[in-house]
């Protein structure tokens, strides 16, 4: 019995996850809104138990959203960010800031899915792949926080690192050697945030 080289599973990870991941977001994106656009939508979780969703979801949208914007300066200016980082202060600053966000990110999910959980009438409109999304975002807020703390530096090797192999992808020529020999649990967080992007528009 033969099992896939790392070579060729790092192929399939870090090549054709990501190429797939987007092909289906668009093609079921587009799909679901032709077809069923009304489901885009979270207004009845919202008008069953509006009060609890709140305090649920300012944390958590206040945290992704300082998450989502410092991986994309990353990507767009990572020079600009190796330059910030230069001083160590300021350094310190955004890592510190950074795994901040990241905490609030995980009460407030950990909040909605409780509150999921527990209220019967929020549970009933929850669908399998409401849960099953509410799982890979849980492992990919995990192991980013993992990696904040036993990898730390993260927005240095994220600019000097993960960008030039976003870009290869990008420009439809990618180069898995900048990250194939990156620790397992940063492999895990790419490869839940390439799962979470195929997966998403079935929820």
């Amino acid at each position: 019995m033969t099992t896939a080289s790392p070579f060729f599973l790092d192929e399939v990870l870090f090549v054709v996850l990501p190429y797939l991941a987007f092909i289906i977001f668009l093609l079921v994106s587009i799909r679901r809104y032709l077809t069923q656009s009304f489901t885009f939508s979270s207004l009845s979780s919202q008008f069953l138990e509006n009060q609890q969703h709140f305090w649920g979801l300012v944390p958590f949208h206040y945290g992704i959203i300082a998450i989502v914007t410092g991986h994309f300066i990353g990507f767009l200016i990572p020079r600009e960010v190796l330059a910030w980082n230069s001083q160590p202060l300021r350094l310190y600053v955004l890592e510190i800031s950074a795994f901040v966000f990241g905490l609030l990110t995980l009460v407030g999910l950990v909040s909605v899915i409780v509150r999921r959980v527990t209220v019967s009438k929020i549970r009933m409109v929850t669908s399998r792949a409401d849960w099953v999304l509410f799982g890979i975002f849980v492992v990919q807020v995990l192991s980013g926080l993992y990696v904040a703390v036993f990898h730390g530096w993260g927005s240095s090797w994220f600019a000097s690192i993960a960008t030039p192999y976003l870009w290869s992808l990008l420009t439809l020529n990618p180069h898995i050697s900048f990250v194939t020999a990156l620790p397992w649990m940063v492999k895990l967080h790419v490869v839940c945030a390439y799962v979470m992007i195929a997966f998403f528009p079935f929820t």
